[in-house]
């Protein structure tokens, strides 16, 4: 039984900020001035599944490295804008590309460069330490902190209320 309050049959969209959902809000600097960031494994794991169960994933990040753009493009996220100046300029290409419903989207955002996209989407989540601004127009606030499983939180109930969760897709990389 899912703990979100939303129709999770709808879903057929994942989005997500990298810094403070996918990543800690807090990172260590390369000598180079790269953000080196941490991610879940449990997060990597619930991502490439749904990807192979037919859902749209989409990252849509302030920053960029190449360490990010490889780890999600490993994970087979074909949507992914770095550099993003203004979410909804890319969130708005997203649905162009997918040929989604707003309320087929579920977006995990912490920050106020996320607040916009967030009031569009079908559901909104916010991580537990997102910003209060964040926290007020969630549709769900996962249990886990940023960096460290709001992905696997949102798409393994997702799927799970799909029935897609446990399958022969499930067992392998």
């Amino acid at each position: 039984m899912s703990s979100i309050s939303y129709d999770l049959t709808k879903i057929k969209a994942f989005v997500f900020d990298v810094d403070g959902v996918l990543s800690r809000e807090v990172i260590p600097l390369h000598p180079n001035g790269d953000p080196m960031r941490t991610v879940s494994t449990k997060d990597g794991y619930a991502i490439q599944l749904a990807v192979k169960k037919g859902f749209q994933i989409g990252i849509i990040t302030g920053g960029y490295t190449d360490a990010v753009q490889l780890r999600f493009s490993r994970l087979g996220v074909q949507h992914i804008y770095m550099k993003s100046s203004i979410k909804m300029d890319d969130y708005n290409d997203f649905i162009q590309k997918t040929g989604l419903k707003d309320e087929e989207v579920m977006y995990a955002g912490d920050d106020i460069p996320d607040y916009e996209v967030m009031s569009r989407v079908g559901l909104a989540v916010a991580p537990a330490d997102a910003v209060p601004e964040v926290k007020e127009i969630a549709g769900y606030i996962s249990h886990k902190k940023g960096g460290e499983g709001v992905a696997r939180d949102i798409i393994e109930q997702t799927m799970k209320t799909q029935g897609s969760w446990i399958c022969d897709e499930a067992f392998g990389w």
